[in-house]
């Protein structure tokens, strides 16, 4: 039995004020990155709520949910799907286009993905903050076929509700504040 003190991944959570634009509270995952132990942690609890559930593919879109998604796919040995925005993908893509707080946006996946019908999809991503772009996501992977069977962050900003817009699916989020 291990009298090591669990870690607090908070602890690796940097706040910066006013970044991109003042009365915003930043917060940076580059110091949980830097460390080993950390971002091991961090993928490990990521994984364990959904080991054993048969996922086929983790998605994520660009680009900090790459960061989370490759080792966590590794983990529970399940493929990666990029989710990309417009431009970065060749050949024929599925698009969809999503309303921000500011604006819109476009995510896109590969046309031809190895999404199989019923294809078991988690979805990645570092922040969960409105929810608008994990809910494009979502959208996209059940337009292909796949099955959305949960969401998983590291940061959840509960404030901003975005959990609502995603309450049809199991979420996980490590850290929240």
């Amino acid at each position: 039995m291990s009298n090591a003190t669990p870690l607090n991944l908070a602890d690796f959570i940097r706040d910066i004020p006013d970044f991109p634009k003042p009365g915003i509270l930043f917060r940076d995952i580059t110091p949980l990155l830097q460390s080993p132990t950390a971002f091991r942690e961090t993928i490990r609890q990521l994984a364990e709520p959904f080991r054993g559930q048969g996922i086929d593919l983790i998605a994520a879109a660009e680009a900090r949910g790459f960061i989370f998604a490759a080792p966590l796919a590794l983990e529970i040995n399940a493929g990666l799907i990029p989710i990309r925005k417009p431009g970065k993908l060749p050949g024929k893509t599925l698009s969809h286009t999503y309303e921000l707080e500011y604006g819109t946006d476009t995510l896109q996946i590969h046309a031809d993905a190895i999404i199989r019908p019923g294809c078991k999809v988690l979805m990645v991503d570092d922040l969960l903050a409105t929810g608008g772009t994990i809910a494009a996501c979502c959208t996209m992977i059940e337009q292909a076929g796949g099955a959305v069977v949960g969401c998983a962050f590291v940061i959840e900003l509960v404030g901003l509700e975005g959990r609502k817009r995603i309450a049809k699916y199991p979420t996980v989020s490590l850290i929240r504040y």
